[in-house]
């Protein structure tokens, strides 16, 4: 008699959801992905770079059964530098400087198209909206109810485990924490990555390399008062870049933290940029196509991260401002340790297992949230 498999259903299938299903696969699970939009986001509008530290480049290169092909998706940042702007002189001054760094950098899309490529093809169910979900009497099995979009069809999923990989707004959280609300952390991220292949002689690459000596292998980090940003190179030629700007909180719709921005901001932001950093960055900006804005939001760290046999993950576990280069890393060591966890235990003993995972990462991360602010 074939012993059936385990199943889960994981709701959200960004890299905290595709490294879920690596985790889990890897463990003997069965694995159901529902993910609302319609595709991998290969040349994702809104994805932008991650920086992944030594464990989280393990546990991918595990993952993936060849390590050299996240060497090849990703650049060695082995410099982390902190330095000071002056606003009026436009010079700077390092702060510190981290030459045993160890992290590699990405794009969000090439990252998350790496992890999804490798896994079966059927994993993933794309246009499929969460709806609900009902969890046994004898806590055994969770039904969760989603909608196909094309059509309005709904289906019903029956498995033994809920992964919630919905993010920070999740819907499944809500369902324990109703009364949880988000941060505002005071200040919101203007980013993008600007690509320059076949520009590399131009005027405005040669002038932030200039400014930038260590570009390709340094993370920057500049201060400057009431703002900071982010620059580094990430592959195929781009840079990546973050403006964070100190604002009253702005109205968003729906569970999105990215704007919508229109030219009227763009060129505000690019006059702010003007009076702060240094002309170099500043070109970089303003020749970067579609700049866009997300809000920044965390919240105080979660007293548990699992009811029944219904788990989060990711940002749904923690959400945490960027600072630090925490949030991908933490997603994909979650993921990971609850993979292990599940293996240890087996699904007959599920309580154990989301227990154990609780108790490994809930003191880690509440640290990590804390720490970021």
């Amino acid at each position: 008699m074939i012993e059936k498999k385990a199943k889960a259903t994981i709701v959200g299938g960004s890299i905290a959801g595709v490294s879920c299903a690596h985790a889990l696969t890897s463990g003997g699970w069965e694995v159901v992905v529902l993910e609302k939009t319609s595709a991998p986001p290969t040349g994702s509008p809104t994805g932008a770079g991650v920086g992944l530290d030594p464990s989280a480049q393990q546990l991918i290169g595990s993952w993936l059964g060849h390590p050299q092909l996240l060497q090849q998706a990703t650049l060695p940042l082995t410099i982390e530098q902190n330095q000071a702007t002056g606003s009026a002189t436009k010079l700077s001054r390092t702060l510190t400087r981290d030459e045993e760094f160890n992290f590699r950098a990405a794009h969000w899309a090439d990252l998350h198209g790496l992890l999804y490529n490798a896994l079966p093809a059927d994993i993933f169910s794309w246009v499929h909206q969460f709806i609900s979900f009902s969890i046994s009497d004898d806590k055994a099995s969770v039904k969760v109810k989603a909608k196909v979009i094309q059509n309005d069809e709904i289906i019903e999923i029956d498995g033994n485990l809920l992964v919630a990989a919905d993010g920070c707004h999740s819907l499944i959280r809500q369902n324990f924490l109703p009364d949880l609300k988000l941060r505002y952390s005071g200040y919101c991220a203007w980013r993008r990555v600007l690509d320059f292949s076949g520009k590399e002689d131009a005027e405005t690459i040669k002038g932030i390399r200039k400014a930038y000596p260590n570009l390709g292998k340094c993370l920057y980090f500049d201060l400057s008062s009431g703002t900071h940003t982010v620059l580094c190179e990430i592959p195929k030629k781009r840079l990546n870049w973050i403006f964070f700007v100190n604002q009253p909180e702005p109205e968003i719709k729906g569970n999105s933290v990215t704007m919508k921005v229109s030219e009227d901001m763009i060129n505000e932001m690019i006059q702010e940029a003007e009076k702060l950093w240094v002309p170099e960055f500043v070109r970089i900006v303003k020749e970067t196509k579609n700049p866009f804005l997300n809000v920044i939001y965390d919240c105080d760290p979660l007293r548990q991260i699992f009811w029944d046999n219904v788990v989060s993950i990711g940002d749904a576990a923690h959400p945490t401002t960027p600072h630090g280069v925490r949030s991908t890393n933490m997603s994909i060591i979650d993921a990971a340790i609850l993979g292990k966890c599940l293996e240890k235990w087996g699904v007959e003993n599920l309580q154990s297992a989301l227990e154990e995972y609780q108790s490994i990462r809930l003191p880690v991360t509440s640290e990590q949230v804390l720490y970021s602010r």
